[in-house]
């Protein structure tokens, strides 16, 4: 069931008073196909902190992950040092996870070595879908998919290189953000 904007769309999820970012969000990027490997990168870092949080909560503090992660320049978060992190602790403009913290360095890193061995990250994701989205059009939440075969693969594969906080529910929700999935519902005024 959509959700009712204060410009009168329907929409899977935002643009009610006081949600309008979301609802933006929902309109301009969400379910649209992205290929640059930078915002790949922040795409996937951003899904791996709303773990047990709402992807409200993390779209409010994007800004603050762009700044404390040098703006996702991959090579830059790959060199971050132990104590960069651990002052992040501090920085209220993200989420304070030590772990999430720390797994954005060695998730840059493993995403440097795909890079290397693909040419870039969107190959090798792409791929997984052989470069054309999976058009889905639930007619509620409970139609909506939480994983998928290939998020399984996906996921299996980036923990194989030593990646966290890329379960299979956090990549179907991240195919789904950067268009690889297009779940708009039915009546979604995106659809």
């Amino acid at each position: 069931m959509t959700v009712i904007g204060t410009d009168g769309k329907h929409r899977c999820f935002g643009g009610q008073a006081g949600k309008e970012f979301y609802g933006v969000y929902h309109d301009e990027e969400w379910a649209v196909p992205e290929h640059d490997d930078q915002t790949l990168f922040e795409n996937l870092i951003l899904e791996g902190a709303q773990a047990g949080l709402s992807w409200e909560t993390v779209l409010r503090k994007r800004d603050g992950y762009r700044r404390a992660f040098h703006g996702f320049d991959i090579a830059r978060v790959a060199a971050m040092t132990d104590d960069e992190l651990e002052a992040l602790r501090e920085d209220e403009g993200i989420i304070r996870n030590r772990l999430k913290i720390y797994s954005t360095r060695k998730n840059a890193l493993v995403f440097l070595d795909i890079q290397k061995e693909f040419g870039s990250f969107d190959n090798w994701l792409w791929a997984h879908v052989d470069g054309t989205p999976i058009v889905n059009r639930p007619k509620n939440g409970s139609e909506m998919l939480a994983t998928s075969p290939i998020s399984d693969a996906i996921s299996k594969d980036l923990k194989k290189r030593g990646m966290s906080f890329v379960g299979s529910t956090i990549i179907y929700a991240y195919m789904q953000a950067i268009g690889m999935v297009d779940d708009h519902m039915a009546d979604c005024w995106q659809a």
